[in-house]
């Protein structure tokens, strides 16, 4: 083989290695930059963040996301700083607009409650709060119990009405209050949010007896996806152990009813006939005549 032959295939392997090095270049920067997507910093929690807490710099830190960011992801730490949280958080995951108060409204309860509603406060057991299963967000039936005021003989005993229907859970805890010697005990405090129409009906069950002997609240925990409200007439003791049935619902008032309206008493009627004229007469029998 001459020298010249030599030469040239030398020259095809040097530019066939340059042209393969940089196609391999090519495709793979192609490659990386298809693999690669662009991030963001947001503003993320640096710590679990209760409700209602007010957020400071140091319960903020950033968190880098990749793709499309959460609706209402804040970018700025300023825009988070001074309000307050009106839900739980988790450490590391990103704070969105929709868990923040508005700004200057503060934190805590407040800041939760929606226009036209009201955070009305229930003092419950561990037993009655469903042993802790009522939790902020469920949906909750408001039941009361107890001997309807006035009406000690109505022959049914103790009744149970149920008051309110889908309410929604604000809150639920511990509180600490003291008892008629001055001493502190825990109560369980469920909030719900109510309109002022509900407040007044729960409160009006909640106050009637101090004692807590007369009315007797019970919360009810329901699907939060089933919100028919159902048509109940109310139970009373005796119906339990098959006494008389209750009165017909359109026959009740307040929260536990009243008794059915006396029937009206019978009007009678007297036809005289003089000769071609016709006249009526109609007259009420008194209760004692008849």
């Amino acid at each position: 083989m001459n020298k010249k032959l030599l030469t040239v295939l030398f020259c095809a392997f040097l530019v066939a290695g340059g042209c393969s090095l940089l196609a391999y270049r090519m495709i793979g920067a192609k490659m990386g930059a298809g693999g690669r997507s662009a991030t963001t910093r947001v503003i993320s929690a640096a710590t679990d963040l209760k409700l209602g807490t007010i957020l400071t710099a140091s319960n903020l830190t950033t968190t880098e996301i990749a793709g499309a960011l959460p609706k209402g992801a804040i970018l700025k730490p300023e825009n988070a700083i001074g309000r307050g949280m009106i839900a739980d958080v988790s450490q590391g995951e990103p704070i969105l607009e929709s868990r923040l108060a508005v700004a200057g409204s503060g934190g805590g309860l407040a800041a939760i409650i929606r226009k036209g509603m009201r955070a009305c406060a229930v003092k419950v057991d561990e037993v009655i709060g469903l042993a802790g299963f009522v939790t902020p967000g469920m949906r909750v039936d408001v039941l009361v119990s107890g001997d309807p005021p006035g009406s000690p003989s109505n022959g049914a005993g103790t009744q149970v009405r149920t008051l309110l229907q889908n309410i929604e859970v604000l809150s639920a805890g511990t509180d600490i209050q003291k008892d008629s010697e001055g001493k502190p005990q825990q109560v369980r405090v469920v909030n719900l949010l109510v309109t002022p129409d509900q407040a007044e009906i729960l409160s009006l069950a909640t106050g009637l007896n101090p004692g807590g002997n007369m009315g007797h609240i019970q919360l009810v925990l329901r699907n939060p996806l089933d919100t028919e409200v159902a048509q109940v007439n109310g139970t009373g003791m005796a119906q339990l152990f098959g006494g008389p049935a209750a009165a017909p619902p359109a026959a009740r008032r307040g929260l536990f009813g009243r008794a059915a309206l006396k029937p009206a008493p019978p009007v009678y009627s007297i036809v005289v006939y003089n000769g071609a004229q016709r006249s009526e007469s109609k007259f009420v029998m008194a209760e004692g005549n008849q």
